[in-house]
C-alpha cells in the first residue's frame, strides 16, 4: 500500500468511527528529541536493560548512577508535543478519541492538550519523583536541576532516602487498575490506531490484539515491522507527525465536503 492508498484509507476509517484507541510508543515521541530505546542507536544499544531493573535500583549504588545517567539523557529533558501529539488532541477536538493508552512515560499527551482522564499511562510519568522511604514527590523540574548541578543520584532532601522516577521499571508490575481500565476501552473500540510502537513490549502489546478480537479495524503508523502487520487494515511506514498530520487534515476535510472518504 503506498503511502497516499494509506492515508485516504486512514482518514476513512477514523471519519466512519466512534470510538477510537489510540495506542503509543516510543516511535512517537522520538521526533520530540527522547531518544529511542530498542531502535538503532538506542538507548539499550548504550546501556545494559539487566541493569534498569526495579531490584538493581534499590540495592545498588552503582546501578542507581547507571539509572540516572540514562534518566538525564532521557526525560529529563524539556521536551514539546510534535505535530503527532497534536494530530492526535485534534482527534479527540473531533469528537473521536475514546482514549490513549499509551508506553510512554513523558506526558507530552497531556502537554499537547488531551485530559489526563483520557491517557491511560501503562509504564507510569517522569513528571514526578518520589521518595521510596517517605513518599515526599519531587517534580521532574526540580530533579532535573540537580542532575545539571552535577548530583550523580539525588536524594530525599527530607529523609535522604531514595528517589525513584514515578515510572514503571523492569521487574515491576503495571498499575492493574490502569491496565483493566485500558483493556476494557480496547475491547470497546471500533478502531485502534497504533503510532511509534514495535508492539514488542508485553502485556502492553495484547492491547492492539484485543481490539481486533472485538472487531475493532486497526491501522500501525510505524517504521518498523511489528508482530501484527497483517492484521492492520491500514499499514503504514512513515513518520508519525507528518502521516498523522496528514490523516487529520483528511478527516476534516471529509467533513466539510460530505463525507467522500468512503471505501476502503
Amino acid at each position: 500500500m503506498d503511502l497516499e492508498t494509506g492515508i485516504e484509507r486512514a482518514a476513512g476509517l477514523i471519519k466512519r468511527s466512534h470510538r477510537v484507541v489510540v495506542f503509543t510508543g516510543a516511535g512517537i515521541s522520538t521526533e520530540s528529541g527522547i531518544p529511542d530505546f530498542r531502535g538503532p542507536g538506542g538507548i539499550w544499544s548504550r546501556y545494559d536493560p539487566e541493569d534498569f531493573t526495579y531490584q538493581r535500583f534499590i540495592s545498588s549504588d552503582s546501578a542507581r548512577i547507571k539509572h540516572w545517567e540514562m534518566i538525564k539523557e532521557t526525560f529529563a529533558i524539556e521536551a514539546s508535543p510534535n505535530p503527532a501529539h497534536i494530530a492526535i488532541a485534534e482527534l479527540d477536538r473531533l469528537g473521536k478519541l475514546d482514549c490513549i493508552v499509551t508506553q510512554n512515560v513523558d506526558n507530552l499527551h497531556q502537554k499537547a492538550g488531551v485530559s489526563g482522564k483520557k491517557v491511560f499511562e501503562l509504564h507510569g510519568n517522569t513528571r514526578w519523583i518520589k521518595c521510596l522511604g517517605c513518599g515526599q514527590r519531587y517534580p521532574m523540574s526540580e530533579i532535573s536541576q540537580r542532575l545539571k548541578m552535577g548530583e550523580a543520584v539525588p536524594d530525599c532532601v527530607k529523609c535522604h532516602g531514595i528517589l525513584k522516577p514515578d515510572a514503571v521499571f523492569f521487574g515491576e508490575t503495571l498499575p492493574q487498575d490502569v491496565l483493566n481500565d485500558a483493556i476494557a476501552h480496547s475491547q470497546s473500540c471500533d478502531l485502534c490506531i497504533v503510532v511509534g510502537s514495535t508492539l514488542l513490549v508485553y502485556p502492553a502489546a495484547y492491547l492492539p490484539y484485543y481490539a481486533v478480537q472485538a472487531g475493532a479495524k486497526l491501522i500501525i503508523i510505524n517504521l518498523g515491522e511489528t508482530p501484527m502487520d497483517a492484521e492492520a487494515s491500514v499499514l503504514i511506514a512513515g513518520k508519525a507527525g507528518e502521516v498523522l498530520s496528514r490523516i487529520i487534515e483528511k478527516v476534516k476535510g471529509s467533513s466539510n465536503d460530505g463525507g467522500a472518504l468512503g471505501a476502503e
